[in-house]
């Protein structure tokens, strides 16, 4: 029986996930499997992809042909480097301790990368918050500053408003007129001045 490793879609329309299986190549793509390997989720950056590593190396020795998502997946997390080590192993090549330490080191060094980018992605979506709440900040000023000006300019055109209003009651009142009416009441005021 030709088994194949492959992707099996599971999850909701728009988000999937996968399950990595072994299964028969003559299965459907979502039906039965023969053992399930781990999971793969493309939803979030950086993907989150969980394997059995073991198992996948024992269905690969066993001949399971992977398809190129699979491989893809298989090589991200090292399944196929640990085959080509046990293989070497096999053959003489090298001991198991150095094949380990090896394989070891090639992890360390993945999740060194993995880690690094996971840091990268968080700080830069900090930074793209940072930014976002400076213009909101800064929109919000231009805002205060439009609304207190509007204010200034509304309590000045109260305050000229008020100030014509009391320039137009003082022209109103009745005003003396020291002007003489009469020729009797200037002679009267020129004796007075002349006083």
């Amino acid at each position: 029986m030709p088994v194949k490793i492959r992707l099996q879609r599971h999850g909701k329309k728009g988000k999937p996930f996968y399950w990595v299986v072994a299964a028969d190549s003559r299965s459907k793509r979502d039906g039965r499997s023969l053992e399930k390997l781990g999971t793969y989720n493309p939803n979030v950056n950086p993907a989150s992809i969980e394997l059995d590593i073991d198992a996948a190396v024992q269905w690969l020795q066993n001949g399971a042909q992977p398809t190129d998502t699979a491989r893809a997946i298989l090589s991200y997390k090292g399944a196929l480097l640990k085959n080509h080590l046990l293989g070497g192993v096999k053959k003489g090549a090298l001991t198991e301790e150095q094949a380990e330490a090896k394989f070891q080191a090639w992890m360390d060094e993945k999740n060194s990368k993995i880690e690094a980018k996971a840091n990268s992605i968080a700080k830069a979506k900090e930074e793209e918050i940072a930014k976002q709440l400076e213009a909101e900040k800064e929109i919000s000023e231009k805002r205060q500053a439009a609304a207190d000006e509007a204010e200034n300019e509304a309590i000045r055109a109260e305050a000229d408003a008020k100030a014509a209003a009391e320039a137009e009651a003082k022209a109103e009142e009745p005003v003396e007129d020291d002007t003489p009416q009469t020729i009797d009441e200037a002679a009267e005021e020129a004796k007075k001045e002349e006083k």
